[in-house]
């Protein structure tokens, strides 16, 4: 008879089962044995024979339990196959389902990991440029204001030198300064006269003496003497004085401005007087 090459291979299970199996067989077969000997002995005496029913029952217990402890391991046997057993189609699916949204989980929370990332990071370079265009802005404000106060300085450097050059300007302490001081004076105000016509009136009036009076014409008589360079009576001093200059009749500069002054309204200027006026 040519073996069976399909059986399959027993497991450590199936080998232990198949050994207590072995096992309870052969005490059950030995068991068995023993009502043969038993009719031996019930030929002798009563008392033998009723030993022999005894052991027969403890045989038959015996049997029992040998059958209940195949069942248990038949059991225990089903239940390893069971485990071993190939799962269904839908076990199978659900098993791919939990590991399909085990991934989808997965997937998300590296995606919204990567969100939050990318989201720190478009944040941190939008406070940077902020910062940036707020630096950009102070340093312009700031190159603009540096600029402006170089301007300035320039400005001021520039209009100095005028400044100084009017107040360093200086005159002679004698007639020459006298009138020339007297004539910047006058064209400022816009009162007319040259060095000539003023030059030659002085002369003529006090020759050249600031502080010349004159005790004996009809002003003196009147109590109002002419005096200075260009001999004003103090009425008419005060009413010409040119405003800058000094009170004092006395002072060349103011004689010369008051006298002008008062030329040029009744004459036109002082170029135009050659006699008393």
């Amino acid at each position: 008879m040519p073996k069976n090459t399909h059986s399959p291979a027993l497991t450590k299970h199936h080998k232990i089962a198949l050994a207590g199996v072995a096992t309870l067989g052969a005490a059950a077969l030995a068991l068995s044995a023993v009502p043969s000997s038993a009719e031996t002995i019930a030929s002798g005496s009563p008392q033998a024979a009723a030993n022999v029913a005894y052991t027969t029952q403890q045989i038959k217990d015996v049997k029992g339990t040998v059958t209940d402890q195949l069942a248990l391991q038949n059991v225990k046997i089903e239940a390893i196959a069971a485990k071993k057993k190939p799962k269904t189609a839908h076990e199978l699916h659900v098993a791919h389902l939990k590991k399909v949204h085990a991934a989808h989980v997965a997937h998300m929370k590296k995606a919204h990991a990567a969100h939050v990332a990318k989201v720190k990071k478009a944040h941190a370079a939008h406070v940077k440029h902020v910062a940036a265009q707020k630096a950009h802005a102070a340093h312009v404000q700031h190159v603009a204001a540096k600029n402006r106060a170089a301007q300035q300085a320039a400005s001021r450097s520039a209009a100095r030198p005028q400044i100084q050059q009017v107040a360093a300007k200086t005159y002679a302490n004698n007639l020459d300064g006298w009138i020339r001081q007297a004539l910047d004076i006058m064209n400022a105000k816009g009162i007319p006269g040259s060095y000539s016509g003023l030059h030659r009136n002085i002369i003529r009036e006090s020759s050249g003496n600031p502080n010349a009076i004159n005790n004996w014409d009809i002003n003196a008589i009147n109590g109002i003497p002419s005096k200075g360079l260009l001999q004003v009576i103090p009425p008419t001093f005060a009413t010409y004085h040119v405003s800058g200059t000094s009170w004092n009749i006395y002072d060349p500069v103011a004689n010369i401005t008051a006298a002008a002054n008062y030329a040029a309204h009744r004459y036109g200027s002082i170029d135009n007087v050659n006699s008393a006026y």
